[in-house]
């Protein structure tokens, strides 16, 4: 396998594209805020603290601005007073959907097998 050279994309250096994923897509609450706007819609940023209560004010701004600028969330904000401020997925953003899925269903079958196996390890 030949080695991959430092590559830079919009400000993020990379060798692989997996590593370019993850700096997109990855971490603690990214991939949670994409699967709600993928399966709730249109969310404003107090909806977003209900659905996600351990979330910081300032890490869910800073989460929505990366992944705004990576094009995968849009930002509408509406001219009135209070400012009404609302979030989607962009195309790109709904095209990572197939792949958010399969880690929540592989995550549902990781807490059924870790079930079963303390619950074996109960029993016995």
């Amino acid at each position: 396998m030949a080695a991959c050279g430092l590559k830079n994309l919009n400000g993020k250096s990379y060798y692989c594209t997996m590593e370019l994923t993850l700096q997109i897509i990855g971490g603690k609450w990214k991939p949670i805020i994409i699967y709600h706007l993928g399966t709730d819609g249109v969310l404003r940023f107090s909806q977003f603290k209900k659905i996600m209560p351990n979330i910081t004010q300032k890490m869910l701004t800073q989460q929505l601005r990366e992944l705004e600028a990576d094009g995968l969330v849009h930002r509408e904000v509406y001219p009135q007073v209070p400012p009404k401020v609302e979030y989607s997925l962009t195309e790109l953003g709904r095209s990572v959907m197939p792949n958010i899925r399969g880690l929540c269903e592989w995550g549902r079958m990781y807490e059924q097998a870790m079930a079963e196996d303390d619950s074996d390890q109960s029993a016995a």
